[in-house]
This record gives structure tokens, C-alpha cells and sequence, in this order.
């Protein structure tokens, strides 16, 4: 058994249609401000990020028909996409969860938004769940 891996929860992905209404409904609900906006083009999505304590609120639109958000959209509608796990060393935790069983999506890690790098695990081998591992 490996040590406690996760640092804490890094974001919980919310994918939209509109992410300016979002963003107006976070603000107008919860005030609720954009901390970091960002578009990730590899993944064809915008995102912004709204700041939670030491976590965020990620709300993410598709920039394109074909990115990963826009078919979830398209199949379940909008809602939670995703939940983001802070790591300190992002290959040492995909290999962790490949090795219990995990079908990653991400061979390797990646750089991903404001600087990170990330990898994903496909929801199949997580009990239905969407993961990104983060690494600030």
C-alpha cells in the first residue's frame, strides 16, 4: 500500500453552455468571483476558474464540437464533469492508480491550465468518476 498521495481536492469541474450566465449565476448566488480564466486549446474547452478556499469551482465550456466537454454536454447535459485531485507529483500518482486498476486517459502527464501539470483517469476504472490528478 502506498502513503496518502492526494494533497486535496483541487476543483470540481462543472461543464456549461453558457459559461458567461455561469459565471453570472456563481456571482450573482454565492459572490463568487473569477480568480483565473483560461482557454486550454488541447482540450478544447474555456474555463474559469472560481476560487473556494484553497480550491476551486471550475466552470468549463466547450470551444468546439468535438472536445470532451462538448460531447459530455451532448450526452448528460450540463452539470459536474469532473473532480480535479491535487497532487504533489503527478506521475508518481498515475502510476499509483494505474497500478490499482485504473484506466488512465492520459499515458503520461501534461501541462494543463495556469501551469499545471495534469493527467486523467477514465471514469470505467474509478467507480464513475471523471478524475484529473493536478500538480501545481
Amino acid at each position: 500500500m502506498v502513503g496518502m498521495l492526494l494533497t486535496e481536492i483541487d476543483h470540481v469541474a462543472i461543464a456549461v453552455r453558457d459559461l458567461e450566465a455561469a459565471i453570472d449565476y456563481y456571482n450573482r448566488a454565492f459572490g463568487a468571483t473569477v480568480e483565473h480564466r483560461e482557454i486550454v486549446e488541447q482540450d478544447g474547452v474555456e474555463e474559469a476558474l472560481l476560487k473556494v478556499a484553497e480550491s476551486y469551482v471550475q466552470l468549463l465550456t466547450p470551444t468546439r464540437d468535438d472536445s470532451p466537454v462538448a460531447k459530455a454536454i451532448e450526452k448528460r447535459g450540463e452539470g459536474l464533469h469532473h473532480i480535479g485531485y491535487r497532487v504533489d507529483d503527478c506521475a508518481a500518482a498515475l502510476a499509483s492508480m494505474i497500478a490499482a486498476g485504473a484506466t488512465p486517459i492520459d499515458k503520461a502527464p501534461r501541462p494543463g491550465s495556469r501551469g499545471t501539470t495534469v493527467a486523467f483517469i477514465h471514469p470505467k476504472g474509478s467507480f464513475g468518476t471523471l478524475i484529473e490528478l493536478v500538480q501545481e
